[in-house]
């Protein structure tokens, strides 16, 4: 987690790593409804390294990126019609998913892979469950139905990206001053 006075250095922080979560946008395998993207990997190490507030701050940048229509989202989407169709729940998680995971990561003095690892499964939990409601609310499916689409098919690759993105908050923490 990054530690400064510094609002500058945060703000700074927030805009980069935004940014490298629309880049992860863009890097799509095309499912539907919802595409496998690389964004919860920078969802989770903004969490991280950046701590709850600048965490979550950094994918406010990124969502309101997309609201003024700069084609950040999944698939080279934009707009607010994104935020409030079928995958938009999944960007509100991004920023309530960073939100926990940092706070849960600034609970230990030291984090260690276990607990950095657990800030991240349950801060993916909190991104589903808001991506899954707002699924199952716009397309009109049951919970269940919802899970199914919208959880399922991404346990492998989010599990896979878990374990990336553990390792390179690992280095991250080293090379970002706090």
């Amino acid at each position: 987690m990054v530690k400064t006075n510094s609002p500058i250095r945060r703000m700074v922080y927030a805009a980069m790593f935004g940014a490298l979560t629309a880049i992860g946008a863009l890097i799509v395998i095309p499912l539907q409804p919802l595409p496998i993207t690389l964004q919860t990997l920078f969802t989770g190490l903004a969490g991280i390294v950046l701590g709850g507030y600048t965490g979550a701050l950094s994918q406010i940048v990124y969502v309101l990126l997309g609201i003024i229509g700069l084609p950040v989202f999944a698939g080279g989407k934009a707009g607010l019609g994104t935020l409030l169709g079928p995958s938009g729940g999944y960007l509100i998680g991004f920023i309530v998913g960073a939100f926990i995971i940092g706070k849960l990561v600034e609970f230990k003095k030291e984090p260690g892979i276990a607990w950095t690892g657990f800030s991240l499964v349950v801060g993916n939990l909190v991104i589903y469950a808001f991506g899954v409601t707002q699924l199952a609310l716009v397309a009109h499916l049951s919970i269940a139905k919802a899970l199914m689409v919208g959880v399922v098919p991404f346990i492998i690759g989010d599990l896979l990206k878990l374990i990336a993105t553990v390792l390179i908050a690992s280095k991250l923490r080293k090379v970002i001053k706090r």
